[in-house]
């Protein structure tokens, strides 16, 4: 058993980063909340935004993985959804340095209105606080093409092909980037597998060379969120699209190379050496 999820995921890896991070999140009163929460207290993730609900067991995910490291998951379990909106905080939003939300959160119940809250104040906040979303297959296999509007209200959305082509309905990546620029969006890295990632803005389009770590690829749960953690990573330190999105696929690539979504601890002396081969 290894913990993991998708937000626990990306602040784990933003918090070996460097960075100081919240999870919001919500979890059971259960053997299952402090495994999925290990690393993100052995990571120095402030649990300020954690809610426990004693009725609800903590979520888990059964994952079927191949003997070539791809993966397809099996969830249980609910408590997220049940995010209570009423206990987020305001300033905490107005006072970080980035909002960072899971698609699954935008998908129904009360993490919805969580989220969509969380959005408005980043978005109505003095400071700005740049919004990244990042989609999830779960979340666009459940909703689909309703959750368009959304997304585009990120200033960057990171999300693979798969999500893409799913949450435009179209049969192409320039296709859904085309309608997904129409609807408003502003940057967006796609993740393409072995090739890399595509960023996208109104103004450019450009295929960022995947980074081939120097161990083999033995498990890639997790890949695609600390994908984004990097990503986040180094926007928030002044890089620009392309340079953003070849650290997320060093980060992504070094992350696939040990079992567990958050397993594999990942630095900015790491990000480093893998560009600099």
């Amino acid at each position: 058993m290894q913990p993991g999820g998708a937000g626990g995921t990306i602040s784990v890896t933003l918090a070996r980063l460097g960075h100081t991070v919240t999870l919001a999140a919500r979890v059971g009163d259960d053997p299952f909340a402090e495994y999925a929460l290990a690393q993100v207290r052995e990571s120095g993730v402030s649990e300020s935004a954690i809610q426990r609900d004693p009725d609800v067991l903590t979520s888990t995910i059964t994952v079927l993985q191949t003997p070539g490291g791809e993966r397809a998951m099996i969830s249980d379990g609910a408590t997220n959804r049940l995010l209570d909106p009423a206990k987020l905080k305001k300033r905490d939003i107005e006072t970080t340095d980035a909002l960072i939300v899971s698609g699954y959160s935008l998908t129904e119940g009360p993490q919805r209105e969580y989220a969509l809250k969380a959005i408005e104040i980043a978005k109505a906040a003095k400071k700005k606080v740049p919004v990244f979303i990042d989609l999830g297959t779960g979340a666009v296999n459940k909703v689909g093409t309703k959750l368009v509007q959304d997304v585009v209200a990120a200033d960057y959305l990171t999300l693979n092909q798969h999500e893409l082509l799913a949450l435009t309905g179209t049969g192409s990546l320039s296709a859904a980037l085309a309608q997904l620029g129409g609807a408003g969006a502003r940057q967006v890295a796609v993740k393409v597998g072995k090739m890399g990632s595509v960023v996208w803005s109104p103004e450019e389009t450009e295929l960022v060379d995947s980074v081939i770590p120097e161990k083999p690829v033995v498990d890639s749960t997790g890949a695609g969120d600390t994908f984004t953690a990097a990503f986040a990573h180094a926007v928030l330190n002044g890089a620009p699209l392309s340079k953003a999105a070849r650290a997320a696929n060093a980060a992504g690539a070094l992350a696939a190379t040990t079992v567990g979504a958050q397993s594999r601890e990942i630095t900015a002396a790491d990000l480093e050496r893998a560009l600099g081969r």
